[in-house]
């Protein structure tokens, strides 16, 4: 914790205070414009300004346990997850949107493994709900430490959850939205991509 106290109060100084970036840090007072909402895993190896190189203001977040894009809800109780993903569309106009999966994700392998989370019982309620026994996923192996085949199924099916909610889905028929699926492999640092339009199921490297 002190390593991060420290580069906090030492932040402004060599940041915002710096010439070279004074004015990008200024101009983030008038509000925010980012392009992109950017949704991953709350995983602490998974950093998506360092992935992407965005700058701040550049995109807007949505980190869930395992990446998961809830169903959107029908029975009118709020959810931070659809609120999110609603402002980012409609409020901030974003022009793509990206759910990105990783290896060795703990909330993908307790799934396809079958994993006892008696003893996190807001876990096991998170996935059991958002991963349905029927959902494809649950059907993959989990004998590789990196389940990769597994979470790039996931990331595919977040993208059909995210076609669930009316903004999304009216942004994507009217062709000012974009879904994106990607993977990050966490000890490579290679990123990967699916690429319906070229008709090949798979991922491959950015």
């Amino acid at each position: 914790m002190k390593s991060l106290i420290d580069n906090a109060r030492s932040f402004s100084a060599l940041h915002v205070a710096d010439p070279r970036h004074a004015e990008h840090f200024q101009a983030l007072e008038a509000g925010q414009s980012p392009e992109v909402l950017f949704i991953t895993c709350s995983d602490s190896r998974v950093v998506p300004a360092l992935i992407t190189g965005a700058r701040p203001g550049e995109l807007f977040e949505l980190r869930t346990a395992g990446n998961i894009v809830p169903a959107c809800p029908d029975d009118g109780r709020p959810s931070g997850e659809a609120a999110t993903i609603e402002y980012a569309v409609r409020v901030l106009g974003v022009r793509d949107i990206v759910v990105c999966g990783h290896s060795h994700c703990g909330a993908v392998g307790a799934v396809v493994r079958g994993e006892d989370l008696s003893s996190v019982p807001a876990v096991r309620d998170w996935l059991d709900v958002a991963v349905p026994a029927d959902a494809p996923v649950r059907s993959l192996p989990g004998h590789s430490s990196d389940v990769a085949d597994a979470v790039q199924a996931h990331a595919l099916a977040q993208l059909e959850a995210l076609r669930g909610y009316p903004c999304v889905r009216e942004g994507v028929e009217a062709g000012r939205l974009g879904l994106h699926a990607w993977y990050y492999e966490v000890h490579t640092g290679y990123v990967r991509a699916h690429r319906a339009d070229d008709g090949n199921p798979a991922f491959g490297v950015l």
